[in-house]
């Protein structure tokens, strides 16, 4: 057992292991570089699909690029749009559904999440979110837009009805502003 407390994408990637299973569907509302949409392919098994959306034509190339090369492309369905249009392009249904805020790694600073279409897009997710289905969402509060996105999430998942769990774990003591999650669960 670690005695590492990890972090919030590790505390993301443990609700999201316990509410997928083969044939379930999730998406990735922001892809980057694909890891995490590569990693839900391999949760949701060969009857699984997910679909991955992003603003940035780069990431979708990287992350469709990374599925090709695991041979999961064909669980997937790829958008190169903003993650607020999701439940115009996905189905509900979602036994998890994954953020990951901040800018594409890699790549200019200058394109981040921004808080009006993540707030449309995580009021969308809940929407779409199967019973006993999880949102994660990793916030960076770190850096300006970040901190606007952090405190617009707190008061949107504070004001979610009781009819869903709703979690946020941070370290209460660590200095930079590092990641928190927040976690949505629909109950069953």
């Amino acid at each position: 057992m670690s005695s590492d407390f990890g972090s919030a994408r590790r505390w993301a990637e443990r609700f999201i292991l316990d509410a997928l299973h083969e044939g379930s569907m999730a998406i990735d509302a922001t892809l980057g570089n694909g890891h995490d949409a590569e990693r839900l392919c391999a949760l949701v098994g060969k009857t699984g699909h997910v679909f991955g959306f992003d603003v940035q034509k780069e990431a979708v190339e990287r992350t469709r690029q990374r599925l090709a090369d695991r041979g999961l492309l064909s669980r997937a369905t790829l958008f190169c749009a903003g993650h607020e249009r999701m439940a115009e392009l996905a189905p509900p249904g979602a036994d998890a559904i994954v953020f990951n805020l901040g800018w594409l790694p890699g790549a200019q600073h200058a394109v981040t999440t921004r808080v009006e279409t993540t707030l449309a897009a995580v009021s969308q997710a809940v929407e779409l979110l199967a019973p006993g289905g999880v949102l994660t969402i990793c916030v960076y509060p770190g850096h300006e837009e970040g901190a606007r996105e952090r405190e617009a999430l707190l008061a949107w998942a504070a004001a979610l009805p009781g009819t869903l769990d709703v979690l946020h774990q941070r370290y209460m003591n660590q200095k930079n502003s590092p990641p928190e999650l927040l976690a949505v669960r629909r109950r069953p």
